[in-house]
């Protein structure tokens, strides 16, 4: 039987359950739960993936949000990792609910077709994608021990596949500055103010900035700094990020960026304390010969690729911690006629339109083709298995 036919099988079971694929999309954006707190998300996952007939897992990993679903057998197991944690204050601005639905029906649309070429399906899952790194502690726990290649789609206004498309290396850091309280009139030079050291800080950041490589970043805000104006600051905090193109660059940069909040505590006297906010976030690495198989079925969805410059994707993912550790890709779908950019308010808008709805069908169906294709070509099967 011919690839197209079995494309027809695989797109008629993603067509079956369109309409339980598009509501769960809009359910979890109309219900949007951050980081670690994605319950009723997880819940809602795994309820539709039990009702397709997998064999689901929750609360895998030691991560109460984390759960596998699983079906069918052989040497190959395609992975597809479903996001679904939404960012405080925007919701689902970044469209999570659509990647969820998207991994969801790849995963049915490769239901249908595993017993013709002998593989195995695994949903993953996978908890605090925007802060936390959800799949990075699963790697680390063992729920990508058993899958030969992983792949995702990520909404956003243009179709991408690019195979040099990546992402920045990114970590995330609390700073905590502890000095002493005095009287502001009274005393001032008894205290040892806090919030001074904050200000030294950011100076030499600001400075740093104009020395570090075009497309480094580094971010971040005072969280807290003080709480009257008659006393001198006794604690401040600020959160930070790092981004770099690649985990090197991203070791050498945060050492300079924590000398500058050293030099704010030498200024001042205060003690400084840093408490890592989560795993680093590792550059993405996308496997040429999926993402070009992708690519090639763009156009019967009536799809066409954008060519990035290199290294236009300032964005960070923990699918980059994955792409380290397994063959993966990580495309983005257009969502056709938005315009917004991710982590606005107006792409959580465009995240539950018809654009939204279109591009969770296309893309499962984009994902399924690909890992068909894997399937049904024994050399570059073996080639991914043995790796393994």
């Amino acid at each position: 039987m011919s690839a197209g036919r079995w494309y027809g099988v695989a797109g008629a079971a993603v067509g079956e359950w369109r309409d339980r694929l598009v509501a769960l999309s809009h359910s979890l954006h109309d219900e949007p739960e951050v980081a670690f707190a994605e319950h009723a998300s997880a819940a809602k996952l795994a309820e539709l993936m039990r009702s397709a007939g997998f064999k689901v897992t929750e609360g895998v990993c030691a991560l109460p949000t984390a759960l596998t679903a699983e079906y069918g057998d052989g040497d190959l197991t395609v992975g597809l990792c479903a996001e679904y944690d939404a960012l405080p204050g925007i919701g689902h601005g970044c469209g999570h609910n659509v990647i969820c639905a998207i991994a969801a029906g790849a995963a049915i649309g490769l239901k249908a077709v595993v017993d013709r070429y002998g593989f195995r399906v695994k949903l993953l899952g996978t908890p605090a994608e925007e802060i936390g790194g959800g799949k990075q502690l699963m790697v680390e726990r063992g729920a990508f021990d058993d899958v030969t290649v992983a792949m995702m789609a990520h909404p956003g206004p243009i179709d991408t596949a690019g195979v040099r498309d990546s992402t920045q290396a990114c970590t995330r850091f609390e700073v905590t500055y502890r000095g002493r309280p005095a009287h502001a009139a009274g005393a001032p030079w008894d205290g040892v103010n806090a919030a001074d050291a904050a200000t030294v800080a950011q100076v030499a950041i600001g400075l740093l900035r104009q020395q570090v490589p075009p497309r480094s970043r580094i971010a971040g805000f005072v969280r807290s700094g003080g709480a009257v104006t008659n006393i001198i600051p006794e604690v401040s905090v600020l959160d930070y990020e790092v981004r770099a193109p690649d985990i090197d660059q991203l070791d050498a940069l945060r050492r300079r960026v924590r000398d500058c909040f050293t030099a704010g505590a030498t200024a001042t006297g205060a003690e400084v304390s840093f408490r890592q906010a989560g795993p680093d976030y590792a550059d993405l690495r996308n496997d040429p010969w999926l993402m070009e198989t992708y690519g090639a079925h763009l156009a019967d969805f009536g799809r066409t690729a954008v060519v990035l410059p290199l290294g236009a994707n300032s964005a960070s993912t923990d699918m980059g911690n994955v792409s380290h550790v397994v063959p993966s890709i990580h495309p983005m779908i257009a969502l056709r006629g938005a315009e917004a950019m991710p982590h606005t308010h107006e792409f959580t808008v465009a995240a539950r339109t018809t654009a939204a709805d279109e591009a969770v069908i296309d893309g499962a169906n984009l994902l399924a083709r690909t890992a068909i294709d894997l399937a049904r070509n024994s050399t570059r099967r073996a080639m991914y298995v043995s790796a393994r």
